[in-house]
């Protein structure tokens, strides 16, 4: 992983690196969380795709950091829940909130 400022490049299932804007990292219950805005090419504006990304902060066998995806979607929503209301969007979401919610899950 590199970072600068607040631009973080991870390494996708193809072996890609991809460009996430650090939105905020979340402590929530005993863990902590990032969550992360695609930063998307200008050829790729028009996709259907958006929303943010939700990683767990995990530590490897020699304590390094490591990113790992949620798979368990009601630890998912409550995250999510916690960044609407940490940011004070919760009202601003509201129907559309399951939306981005459904194509966080997608990723």
């Amino acid at each position: 992983m590199r970072m600068e400022s607040n631009v973080i490049e991870l390494i996708d299932e193809n072996n890609e690196v991809v460009q996430f804007e650090h939105l905020l990292t979340l402590d929530f219950g005993d863990r902590e969380y990032m969550v992360l805005l695609p930063m998307e090419e200008e050829d790729e504006l028009d996709s259907d795709e958006g929303g943010v990304v939700i990683l767990r902060v995990e530590q490897d066998d020699e304590g390094n950091d490591i990113y790992v995806s949620i798979e368990d979607e009601e630890e998912l929503e409550e995250v999510f829940q916690a960044f609407l209301q940490v940011t004070g969007q919760a009202e601003a979401f509201g129907d559309d909130e399951e939306e981005l919610f459904d194509e966080e899950e997608d990723r």
